[in-house]
């Protein structure tokens, strides 16, 4: 098996299993399981999928980049890369999508601007990869990465609006899937230090000079 062959393997196991984990093989599971167990399973099968994944990508070694990216578009990356460092530090205060959090019935911070900014800010972060990186190996690796975090999110609206019925057209009116579908909101102040932050860190420890550092550094 060629070393894009092991990728696109290691690849479609990763986001097969999550789709069938997460819906068709979820409920005989979890009655079988127990939710607890259940979630230790889908944790071991993502980690393990996910780390052949990495693995196959090192394995490649370098590759030749299909194009080239202008100094703009290094700019317009970090941009995106903060707005997604802001999403996934705000997905952790008031998500109801979270294990054990209370039930909440008006979204606010990064929930008003969209219902699912942690899987938004995985999909940002893999399109911003790819189209920095842009090598054939970067196609798989995050094209797996945004297939699962839109199409993972877009299930999880189907599933909530067959279970919730009016109870999730209440929330759907409040918040959109795209973000700032419904007009612009603010983040929250939380959000917006936790994201900086973590954007700031992220890209310091990155190996190649990225985001700000890439001029300041």
């Amino acid at each position: 098996m060629t070393g894009l062959g092991c990728l696109a393997v290691a690849t479609a196991a990763f986001v097969g299993s999550h789709f069938l984990l997460s819906h068709p093989l979820r409920p005989g599971l979890v009655a079988r399981l127990g939710e607890r167990k259940f979630q230790i399973l889908y944790s071991l099968v993502a980690i393990i999928t996910f780390g052949i994944m990495i693995w196959c990508y090192r394995a490649l070694g370098r590759q030749v980049p299909l194009w080239s990216v202008a100094d703009a578009g290094w700019a317009a990356a970090a941009i995106l890369m903060w707005a997604a460092s802001i999403l996934l530090a705000g997905s952790f205060v008031g998500n109801p999508a979270l294990p054990g959090a209370p039930r909440v019935t008006a979204p606010s911070g990064v929930l008003s601007i969209t219902r699912h900014p942690m899987m938004w800010s995985f999909a940002i972060w893999a399109a911003v990869h790819l189209a920095l990186v842009g090598t054939p190996k970067a196609m798989l690796f995050d094209g797996a990465v945004l297939l699962l975090a839109l199409g993972g999110a877009a299930g999880q609206d189907a599933k909530k609006r067959r279970l919730m019925g009016s109870r999730w057209h209440e929330w759907a009116s409040q918040t959109s899937y795209v973000p700032f579908g419904r007009g612009f909101k603010s983040p929250g102040l939380f959000a917006l230090i936790g994201g900086t932050l973590l954007f700031l860190g992220a890209t310091w420890l990155h190996p190649l000079p990225v985001g700000i550092w890439r001029w300041i550094g």
